[in-house]
């Protein structure tokens, strides 16, 4: 397996790499930002691409956010992209469910394990949900639930899909609507099962750690439409019409974004340093995911 290139400090060989790729593809947490802290030089380095003719997508697993909150982040940090350049895990699995699943009536509703960001997505697509941000799922389980939900009385019996992304309020009611759905026979589905979420240069539980305790209970892993999943790069390919010869992965973390870009064929694959994984995890001998190029920081091939 060839080596990695360390590209900082080294103008040539960034000028190079660059020129091989008509294509970039962005993650964002831990590669543009950590939750509200912008690193250095990104919204100069995002115009430098745009200047060399670049095309750019944002590829992201966080699926708390819609394309357009995603959009207003964008704008709030000064950089410049639209809502059209956006490709988050939420947009992912609305897609699946509405262009590949095609529920029909009577079945036809999304259980959903996650925030708004997921509840915008299924409504641009047309897709019908229960749960979610939904504020009378906030509370304790009562022992009436345990009842109710055992009967089914509780339960929507439209429910053919229970969709897990990262949810800040998740709780023991939540769960176990989510597993009786589970067991009467609702497709298990994740926006994506990343383990931790970065923020403010901290690592803090992930979509995956909402979606784990489903998994114990079923004893099966959900279908995941973020990265790493190629269901997600086939769906980018096909709105953005990229040759992946000529597209590059720039992610934070190994066993999504790097690893995407590596199953996905693409012509490159360039690791920054700001995020999850270390170089020493690409670096060593039996290193199973081993991208292309790596930078201590973004703003470095500037």
């Amino acid at each position: 397996m060839t080596p990695p290139k360390y590209l900082t400090g080294n103008k040539d060989a960034i000028n190079e790499f660059i020129d091989r790729f008509d294509t970039f593809l962005f993650d964002c947490d831990g590669v543009l930002w950590s939750g509200d802290h912008l690193f250095d030089n990104i919204p100069q380095t995002i115009d430098m691409l745009r200047q060399k003719g670049k095309r750019l997508v944002f590829v992201t697993n966080n699926s708390t956010k819609s394309r357009a909150m995603y959009k207003e982040k964008f704008d709030k940090m000064g950089i410049k992209a639209e809502v059209d350049e956006v490709f988050g895990s939420s947009y992912s699995a609305a897609i699946y469910i509405a262009r590949i699943m095609k529920l029909e009536a009577p079945r036809n509703k999304v259980f959903v394990l996650g925030e708004a960001g997921v509840e915008e997505e299924l409504e641009s697509e047309k897709v019908s949900y229960i749960g979610g941000t939904d504020p009378s799922l906030r509370r304790e389980l009562l022992q009436e639930d345990y009842t109710k939900i055992a009967n089914g009385s509780a339960l929507d019996p439209g429910v053919a899909v229970v969709l897990v992304g990262l949810d800040f309020h998740i709780n023991y009611l939540k769960l176990s609507l989510a597993f009786a759905y589970l067991q009467r026979g609702a497709v298990f589905l994740a926006t994506n099962t990343d383990s931790t979420l970065p923020n403010s240069k901290a690592l803090f539980p992930g979509a995956g750690s909402i979606s784990a305790p489903l998994i114990k209970m079923i004893g099966k892993e959900p279908t995941a439409l973020g990265k790493p999943s190629q269901a997600m790069m086939d769906a980018i390919e096909g709105k953005f019409k990229l040759d992946r010869a000529k597209t590059c992965m720039v992610g934070d973390r190994l066993n999504t974004d790097i690893q995407f870009g590596i199953e996905g064929g693409l012509g490159g694959t360039l690791c920054v340093l700001t995020g999850v994984s270390k170089k020493e995890e690409f670096l060593a001998e039996d290193a199973k995911v081993v991208p292309t190029a790596y930078v201590d920081q973004l703003g470095d091939i500037l």
